[in-house]
């Protein structure tokens, strides 16, 4: 297991994109609002001494890259999409040695504000040989 405790957190909070996503034939046809929050552990060092974002982990690259994919994708389970998502921020920048990443969909059920999956993962989980 990765230690992050050296590492510092770059988030991106209530990221809102519209996607398929769900089992119900409505989710399935109707677009309806993701809520994406990810937090990327990374270190940010590099990027606080030179001022320069070539050497910090971009976020509107990254939320551009979950956009993407959620505008482009449409599947069954929050779960896989949660998944997915943490593969898209570790393949997005190298830099990030971890992700936690919570996907909510707000009003899918009666009497709750929104519901979802929080997952955390570490890059070597899904490239274990890099």
């Amino acid at each position: 297991m990765t230690d992050i405790s050296h590492l510092d957190q770059v988030f991106i909070k209530d990221l809102l994109v519209r996607g398929i996503l769900g089992i119900n034939p409505e989710e399935r046809t109707n677009r309806q609002d993701i809520v994406v929050n990810a937090t990327l552990w990374a270190d940010t060092r590099p990027a606080a001494r030179s001022d320069d974002i070539a050497d910090a982990v971009n976020y509107r690259t990254v939320a551009k890259a979950i956009i993407d994919y959620i505008e482009g994708g449409a599947p069954l389970l929050v779960e896989r999409l949660v998944e997915e998502i943490a593969r898209i921020c570790f393949e997005t920048d190298a830099r990030i040695e971890a992700v936690e990443v919570s996907v909510e969909k707000p009003g899918a059920l009666r009497f709750a504000r929104s519901v979802g999956v929080g997952i955390f993962r570490t890059r070597d989980e899904f490239f274990p040989d890099a």
